[in-house]
């Protein structure tokens, strides 16, 4: 199997853990404040990790710190501007539809910000993908309000921190402004994503104890939320990201993200059996075209596959 093949592979295993992840945060929002919730959930991730990669950080040179900062920086302010639209957004089916939107705006900014070349299949499933998110989540119609102004600058920013991921676990050459040409080296996955969720973890807490009580939180702890936070540190957030970000290792290409929007349909299916929630026929369409966008984006690689396959079986 090919490294494109296995990147493909673990993108579609991260939307499910990324599906699971918003099962245990539902649960764990409703006992805590959430930026509460988000600081204590990263900064355990962050932390686990960082215990398995103590050797690898050392080894970290300055520039490769930045960056990883940098990448944690980013990632953390889309989780700021995701919680306010959480605060603020009426219906949480847009809110959802807006967040998702991230993972169409990635080659956009890969293009647009850092002239990386797309396949035109990345174009055109894009379209595809927004239709299928918006029957998915819109049922309602689209009223522009606060909230969603920020899930928009949410899915802006989380494009940003995928492409800038993605370029710090991967080795490159750039021109500096003196006009040199400087090799980057790539971080490694595990302590290039520990170095991220801690840096979200801090930024979350700090916003966290200007904005929210904790009291309350504290004087009432149970065993329950305790579960919720720990399930979605150490499996919707370290094992979510750190297998994301090799993933992102793998491949230097950044149009493999399409296969980031099966994320809402294993939501949707998830919350039919966690919740009881049901789909009606126009989301059931949605899922079909978030279905069709992969297939779209990822025709050259899957045609590819089973050419090879037939191939075989003939000369076999």
């Amino acid at each position: 199997m090919s490294d494109t093949h296995k990147s493909d592979l673990l993108l579609v295993v991260v939307t499910l853990f990324a599906a699971i992840s918003w099962m245990f945060s539902k649960e764990a929002v409703l006992l805590m404040p959430p930026l509460m919730f988000m600081a204590a959930r990263f900064l355990i991730a962050g932390t686990v990790l960082a215990f398995f990669a103590r050797r690898s950080l050392m080894k970290l040179s300055v520039d490769q710190l930045r960056r990883s900062v940098g990448v944690g920086l980013v990632f953390g302010t889309a989780m700021t501007c995701w919680v306010m639209g959480l605060v603020h957004i009426t219906s949480l089916g847009e809110g959802a539809f807006l967040t998702s939107l991230g993972v169409v705006i990635v080659p956009i900014i890969a293009r647009l910000v850092f002239k990386e070349a797309q396949p035109p299949s990345t174009w055109l499933a894009i379209p595809i993908a927004v239709g299928g998110l918006a029957l998915l989540s819109l049922e309602n119609g689209f009223r522009p309000e606060a909230g969603q102004i920020f899930f928009v600058m949410a899915a802006t920013i989380f494009a940003l921190y995928f492409n800038l991921n993605t370029r710090a676990a991967n080795q490159r050459t750039v021109i500096n402004r003196l006009g040199r040409t400087v090799e980057k080296h790539r971080v490694p996955a595990l302590p290039l994503t520990a170095i991220a969720l801690l840096t979200v973890g801090l930024l979350t807490l700090v916003e966290s104890m200007i904005m929210e009580p904790w009291r309350p939180t504290l004087n009432n702890l149970s065993p329950m939320l305790a579960w919720w936070v720990v399930a979605s540190a150490v499996i919707g957030t370290a094992g979510r990201f750190l297998l994301q970000t090799f993933a992102q290792s793998l491949s230097a290409n950044s149009h493999g993200v399409v296969i980031l929007v099966l994320e809402p349909v294993w939501v949707a299916l998830f919350a039919a059996g966690w919740f009881g929630e049901s789909m009606t026929g126009i989301q059931l369409a949605g899922c079909g075209l978030i279905f069709a966008a992969l297939i779209v984006n990822r025709w050259a690689v899957l045609s590819k596959a089973i050419k090879e396959k037939l191939r075989k079986r003939k000369t076999a």
